[in-house]
């Protein structure tokens, strides 16, 4: 799943993917009614690529759950986010088995299966899990970068 640009910006509904960066900040598209906005540098925006969930044993990245969530599903829409609490912490749990409950409140679900459902209506989730040969061209990238 490649969400490497795709940004959660606060205050403002639903998922952007980035456009062009700027001088003062950047351009997004919204995933939902595909209208361009240019964000400043002061707004907080989240990449969905470094955002992780906390488990009992660390933490796994967002895409991780995206792909075990369309696993379950088998690419299809998960509940809805407009589900009691009670629901979607038992789907969370099916999902996520060994999540942090002390970490992980009712509201970060609601955003992860909000945005799951988002991605998913756009094509954006793949079952696909990463290869070796991926995990090591990132590695690679990452310490050629570093000798800079």
């Amino acid at each position: 799943m490649s969400i490497d640009k795709i940004l959660a910006i606060s205050g403002k509904p639903g998922l952007y993917a980035l456009k062009v960066q700027t001088r003062t900040g950047f351009v997004a598209e919204s995933l939902t009614d595909g209208k361009k906005i240019t964000v400043g540098l002061r707004s907080n925006v989240s990449l969905l690529s470094e955002i992780s969930v906390y488990t009992y044993d660390g933490e796994v990245r967002l895409s991780e759950v995206f792909t075990a969530i369309a696993k379950k599903e088998d690419k299809g829409p998960s509940i809805s986010h407009k589900e009691d609490n009670a629901t979607l912490i038992a789907y969370f749990r099916e999902v996520m088995p060994d999540f942090d409950e002390d970490r992980v409140y009712a509201s970060d679900i609601k955003k992860i299966i909000n945005w799951y459902n988002m991605l998913q209506a756009k094509d954006l989730v793949t079952i696909e899990e990463p290869t070796e040969e991926t995990e090591e061209a990132v590695t690679t990238e990452t310490e050629q970068e570093s000798d800079k």
